[in-house]
């Protein structure tokens, strides 16, 4: 099995329900699909590995599934980070050049970075992006990029993005483990917003929402700058979960009901329709109206956007999402959670569908896939931003070029 490592990118999603490994190759005309593998997910919980020795197993599985199916070795690989263990915060900082205007060099910008870095974390959290919002020069907001500009003032504004330590690290061990160097880790949201969000979304205001198994974790995009980030602990797993209890069905049996019967919204499910219900233990199966499972998912999916409508007005940013939220993920899947999501939070709502690589099999097209399809276009990117750097502002800001 060749080892083409310079020209193959391979991303790996280590989520609750399940670990995909996405192997992509780098050509003249842009990345191209070459494989992928997905496994079952064992050993994580909310987007945080609880059993190290299941969580690797897991990840093995989809790789060498990936290599199966690439017909190359995978060596090395970005991977995803999220759950409700990470957190996000604007910062600004700046720095005085002298009483007379003079030309910013990246040794001024990486000063007024670093000012703009240096708030207060706690011992256990980490930064995994720094991203750029803006460049402020004497005053005048609204700049890309001030290399080159002149001013005797450089001020930046900045969104962190922080994680629990030992809860990244514990997945980048766990990819090691399985025998594949981490060359790179990324906050889930911020790769699928490269697959799924359009550049008038992401300059007009608007919110990525990832509905995964474990949680919901948000994006918002303002001028094409990240402007907040937060997750709240509510994902598909919760409405399995629900309906397991509701209905009195192992959650494998609820997961299927789920899938094949659930709706969000009651009045969509006809009058008369019955579902077989399986029950614990030894009792025989029952029937049951199906409207009852759409009784139990559609409290839940109110609550989910009753939650994310209050965790952005709580972070200011409910106003500023002007074209409206975007979901993705595999929870977005449940019929009628648009219907919910536009009722409850009364701004415009769209399904989204990730951006296909050239040769891609189209069972990826589909929004649980957005996530590891962005990793790969995520990874792209800093590779060139690493060649870009390295002549121009350092290592150091490379998550500031590619965020």
């Amino acid at each position: 099995m060749a080892n083409q490592q310079g020209s193959f990118l391979t991303a790996i999603d280590v989520g609750s329900a399940k670990t995909c490994a996405l192997v992509a190759e780098v050509t003249e005309a842009g990345l191209r699909y070459r494989g992928h593998g997905v496994a079952e997910s064992r050993g994580s919980r909310k987007g945080v590995i609880v059993e190290l020795d299941k969580a690797v197993a897991a990840i093995q599985k989809a790789v060498e599934a990936a290599e199966d199916s690439a017909g190359a070795a995978v060596e090395h690989a970005i991977i995803g980070i999220g759950g409700a263990h990470v957190r996000g915060v604007n910062s600004h900082g700046g720095i005085n050049l002298g009483a007379r205007a003079r030309e910013i060099g990246r040794d001024e910008i990486k000063q007024a970075v670093e000012k703009a870095r240096a708030i207060p974390l706690p011992a256990d959290r980490e930064v995994l992006h720094l991203l750029p919002q803006e460049f402020i020069l004497d005053g005048q907001a609204g700049v890309h990029d001030p290399m080159g500009m002149v001013a005797s003032r450089l001020e930046v504004r900045v969104h962190l993005v922080t994680a629990a330590a030992s809860a990244a690290q514990n997945v980048i061990t766990a990819v090691n483990r399985a025998g594949v160097h981490v060359d790179d880790t990324v906050f889930e949201p911020l790769a699928a917003a490269d697959s799924v969000l359009r550049a008038d979304e992401r300059e007009l205001g608007a919110c990525l929402a990832d509905i995964g198994a474990g949680s919901t974790e948000l994006i918002v995009f303002v001028q094409g700058a990240v402007a907040y980030t937060a997750v709240i602990p509510i994902g598909g797993d919760h409405f399995t979960s629900d309906l397991s209890l509701g209905m009195c069905t192992p959650l494998v049996e609820a997961e299927t009901i789920k899938k094949v019967y659930g709706n969000a919204i009651v009045t969509l499910i006809p009058e008369g329709n019955e579902v077989e219900v399986p029950s614990v233990g030894n009792r025989p199966s029952r029937l049951l109206p199906q409207r009852l499972v759409a009784e139990i998912l559609e409290p839940r999916a109110r609550e989910l956007f009753e939650m994310m409508r209050e965790n952005l007005r709580h972070g200011g940013m409910f106003e500023a999402c002007l074209a409206g939220i975007v979901l993705c993920g595999g929870g977005s899947r449940l019929p009628g959670i648009f219907d919910v999501a536009e009722s409850v939070l009364r701004r415009p709502v769209r399904l989204s569908w990730p951006t296909p690589l050239a040769k891609m099999p189209a069972s990826l097209a589909e929004p649980e896939f957005a996530t590891v399809l962005g990793m790969v276009a995520y990874g792209q990117r800093a590779r060139v931003a690493r060649g870009f750097q390295a002549d121009r502002w350092g290592s150091k800001l490379k998550t500031l070029l590619v965020g």
